[in-house]
C-alpha cells in the first residue's frame, strides 16, 4: 500500500463523517460522525509519519493526543445531550429551539 491508498481511505472515512454530520437528525449520530472525522485525521497523521519520517514517532504521538481530545469531546458532548434530553425530552435536532422561552 502506498501513501495515496491510505490518503484515499482517510478521505472516504472523512467524507462519511461529513455526510453523517449533515444528514443525521439524532445528536448521538452527529457525535459518532464527528468521531469518524477525528479517526480520519488520525489515519492521516500516522500515514504521513510512516512514509515521510519512518524513524520518528511524532505521528503516533499526535494521534494519541487527538484520541485524548476525542474522548474529552465525547464526554462533554454526551453530558450536553443528557442535559438537553432532560429539558426537551428528545435527542432530535429539529425539536431543539434555543430561542423558545
Amino acid at each position: 500500500m502506498t501513501l495515496y491508498h491510505i490518503l484515499a481511505l482517510s478521505g472516504v472515512v472523512f467524507s462519511i463523517g461529513i455526510f453523517g454530520v449533515l444528514t443525521r437528525r439524532n445528536i448521538l449520530g452527529i457525535l459518532m460522525s464527528i468521531e469518524l472525522m477525528f479517526n480520519a485525521a488520525n489515519i492521516n497523521l500516522v500515514a504521513f509519519n510512516h512514509y515521510l519520517h519512518p524513524g520518528n514517532v511524532w505521528g503516533q504521538g499526535f494521534s494519541l493526543f487527538v484520541i485524548t481530545l476525542a474522548a474529552a469531546e465525547a464526554v462533554v458532548g454526551l453530558s450536553l445531550v443528557l442535559a438537553i434530553y432532560r429539558n426537551i425530552k428528545s435527542v432530535f435536532t429539529e425539536n431543539m429551539n434555543l430561542l423558545h422561552g
